[in-house]
């Protein structure tokens, strides 16, 4: 019968799954496949997978669980296999590339840092900082008629907001990176300038420390910037 792949961990994790439900419209209980030291977490499908929302929120609870016992390796959403047999077969055929990856993230869970910039703010302080976009601001407030002030003006507020971006995400790297075993910065999506990733230690060293750092960071509200931080979570990010 396939079965539904939910993560990968050392055989001495507890895998308290009482309570939480597997992916699929029976919610077939949840168990696991051991191959030596390695065990996977799974459950029986009898149908495709597909990204609806509760099966997404079944597979996040499921490492969310996982990860109050000890750090597992997370599977992308909708990772199934054959059977019980073919999970482990791979857990045995790739027992050095998982134990070399749980080792990686042992002790560590992962927090993502986003950060956005309010829109109105950093156009304001553009304005009172640039002598020239303040004059050319002020020339299409008076009734300019060349037109060419507004585009020189848009193209100098699109370079000075790229500039201020980059040169904010760097300083939060700067800041937050040290606090971390590994990082990875990905691409930000919508209104935010970073989206990175920290694989961070658990306790007052690693999580405490972050905590510390962040509050440090928006402190200073009248820097506009807005940071977020979201964990702990299962390191998704530093599983490969």
């Amino acid at each position: 019968m396939p079965v539904y792949v939910y993560a990968v961990t050392l055989g001495d994790h507890p895998c308290r799954l009482d309570g939480v439900s597997g992916v699929g419209a029976g919610s077939a209980p949840l168990r696991t496949v051991p191959a030596g030291d390695l065990k996977a977490v799974v459950s029986d499908v009898h149908e495709e997978v597909g990204p609806r929302r509760r099966d997404l929120v079944a597979h996040q609870a499921v490492q969310d669980r996982l990860l109050e016992d000890g750090t597992p390796l997370p599977l992308q959403f909708g990772y199934t296999a054959p059977d019980d047999d073919a999970v482990r077969q791979v857990l045995k055929e790739q027992a050095d590339l998982y134990l070399g990856a749980l080792e990686r993230v042992r002790g560590c869970v992962e927090y993502n840092v986003k950060a956005s910039w309010d829109e109105e703010h950093i156009l304001r302080r553009i304005l009172e900082e640039s002598p020239s976009a303040r004059s050319l601001n002020e020339q299409i407030r008076a009734g300019t008629d060349d037109p060419r002030l507004a585009l020189e003006l848009g193209q100098y507020v699109a370079d000075e907001v790229q500039q201020r971006h980059s040169d904010a995400a760097a300083g939060i790297i700067d800041t937050l990176v040290p606090l971390a075993r590994e990082h990875a910065v990905h691409a930000p999506t919508g209104e935010d300038f970073l989206n990175l990733s920290l694989l961070v230690a658990r306790g007052p060293d690693g999580e405490g420390a972050l905590q510390v750092a962040h509050a440090d960071l928006v402190g200073d509200g009248e820097t506009g910037v807005e940071i977020r931080v979201a964990g702990p979570l299962p390191p998704y990010s530093f599983v490969g």
